[in-house]
């Protein structure tokens, strides 16, 4: 298959900042707009790397995966969290171990790879269980025992024990989305960014690294069909450039900046409709603990009481945010009032004094946006308060994604980061990033505690939702402990969309692709 993209891009290409990228992402936007509305003009935060339901590296990845590889289902569009049919006629749990499906009879795969079988579920699920693969998304399905092809369209998914978040942050992500065995095997077991044997409502027909993905309605999609004949994506990182090419008139949705909300909200664009959801995502400042000069707890918790979280969010986000105590949303199982350690300078210079670390230097890392550089800004200073010298080191999300990655070679050097995380509705989503198996994968502060582990598999099973509760908790209390980490904010979720587009979007605010549609 030749493919269907246009130029090279290195995981760890660095572009000059935020302005080069914004110059960049908004170079094409006039192109794709269309007098007759075929067409969606939508910003992406980062661009796409890979595009394997097994291995995504980043949210918008997902967003395009469950448009052009059939799930099983996925997400249903409203206030509320609940799942749609998509690949399949019927869903059905028929005990706590067994799932019983049928896929629509009419669901072909492109490049001649012929109709999606049952013997396609099994392979699509079972390369994400399998330890072999290292799949980041393991524990998606790490109750897995087995999928039982019954015949041409129809399996029983079976499970070894009682999984909880199965129809919450399994089988509505990309998880549950179909490849097809003999594409994947053909092309050696993973799919970069390059798709093979697409299947979705649409279809991606062209790349330009760093300025524009396009995704087509899928002819062949027998079911129901995607709102609009074209959606192009543009990537733009920094959400005040996006608000700039919005009000320009380049794109018909994007999210906005937090700290834009307040503003936008009293002051819309004409033609523009603003809303705010609320957020299940969560910002932290992380720490290195195997970094040589993270080593000692001393010093980790002498930087959790040098920074003012308070002022921190404050300034980053210009009182829109508040200040979020965990890596579990209010509303969720496991959501904390407070942490266990305070702002606190003097205990902050006692503990270095102790460690012997006065004068020391640190780096910190995070994505070239303007809410972390301003949150960045902030700690900087809290730490130059207590005698550290801190260096911020902005990065493109082609980079910064892949900082603490074992596969890289930055895991070690990368001493203090600031990152966010989208969530799904159920707490173990959260936690299981940090769990020993994910250390050098998504688990950049290298946390690794056994007891940590133990009650994260605890959670997976426990349906009490106090019981749940006082898991999760006492979790992040461990965390707390490890010094590694400084929680910040849930956010809140800005959009801005055209009045006449009629969004598809998850309670969260997240995109659902597939079911945007004209108003």
């Amino acid at each position: 298959m030749s493919s269907i993209f246009k130029g090279d891009v290195s995981r760890r290409s660095v572009l000059a900042g935020a302005g080069a990228l914004g110059a960049a992402s908004l170079a094409f936007p006039r192109m794709a707009v269309s007098a007759d509305g075929s067409v969606l003009t939508i910003r992406s935060y980062s661009d796409l790397q890979v595009l394997d339901p097994a291995f995504w590296l980043a949210l918008p990845e997902a967003d395009i995966m469950r448009s052009i590889y059939a799930p099983l289902v996925s997400n249903q569009q409203g206030d509320e969290w609940n799942w749609r049919p998509v690949a399949v006629e019927s869903i059905e749990q028929l005990d706590d171990l067994t799932i019983a499906f049928k896929l629509r009879d009419n669901i072909g795969f492109t490049d001649g790879f012929g109709q999606m079988t049952a013997d396609d579920v099994k392979f699509s699920i079972e390369r994400i269980a399998d330890p072999a693969n290292e799949s980041p998304y393991a524990g998606d399905w790490s109750a897995l025992k087995e999928v039982e092809v019954k015949d041409t369209l129809s399996g029983l998914i079976h499970l070894k024990n009682k999984f909880v978040p199965l129809w919450t942050t399994t089988l509505p992500t990309p998880a549950s989305c179909i490849v097809s065995r003999k594409a994947v095997e053909e092309i050696g077991g993973k799919i970069g960014s390059d798709p093979v044997a697409q299947s979705g409502q649409y279809i991606l027909t062209e790349w330009v690294p760093k300025q524009k993905t396009v995704l087509k309605r899928n002819p062949d999609w027998a079911y129901e069909p995607g709102g609009y004949e074209e959606i192009h994506i543009l990537p733009i990182e920094d959400p005040s450039t996006a608000e700039l090419g919005f009000e320009a008139g380049d794109l018909d949705y994007t999210w906005t900046s937090v700290s834009s909300l307040p503003r936008l909200k009293e002051n819309p664009p004409a033609g523009s409709v603003v809303e705010e959801k609320p957020s299940l995502a969560y910002v932290w400042l992380g720490m290195n603990q195997d970094n040589e000069a993270l080593k000692d707890v001393r010093i980790r918790r002498a930087i959790q009481h040098a920074i003012d979280r308070q002022t921190v969010v404050d300034a980053a986000y210009f009182g829109a945010a508040a200040v979020g105590n965990g890596i579990i949303a209010p509303g969720l199982p496991g959501s904390r009032d407070s942490v266990t350690y305070d702002y606190d300078p003097d205990k902050a210079r006692e503990l270095l004094a102790e460690a012997g670390a006065e004068g020391m230097t640190v780096t910190l890392d995070i994505l070239n946006q303007s809410e972390r550089l301003t949150a960045a800004q902030v700690i900087q200073a809290n730490l130059a308060d207590v005698g550290i010298t801190c260096e911020i080191k902005q990065n493109d999300s082609g980079t910064f994604w892949t900082l603490g990655s074992k596969d890289g070679d930055y895991f070690m050097d990368l001493q203090l980061v600031l990152s966010r995380f989208s969530m799904n509705p159920d707490p173990s989503w959260a936690t299981v990033w940090f769990t020993p198996e994910q250390v050098g994968v998504w688990n950049w502060e290298r946390f690794n505690n056994a007891e940590y582990k133990a009650l994260h598999e605890e959670g997976l099973v426990e349906s009490d939702p106090a019981k749940r509760d006082e898991i999760y908790k006492k979790m992040q209390g461990l965390m707390d402990e490890s010094g590694c980490y400084v929680f910040l904010t849930h956010e809140v979720v800005g959009l801005i969309h055209k009045d006449t587009v009629n969004p598809g979007l998850k309670p969260n605010g997240e995109p659902l692709l597939p079911l945007f549609k004209r108003a």
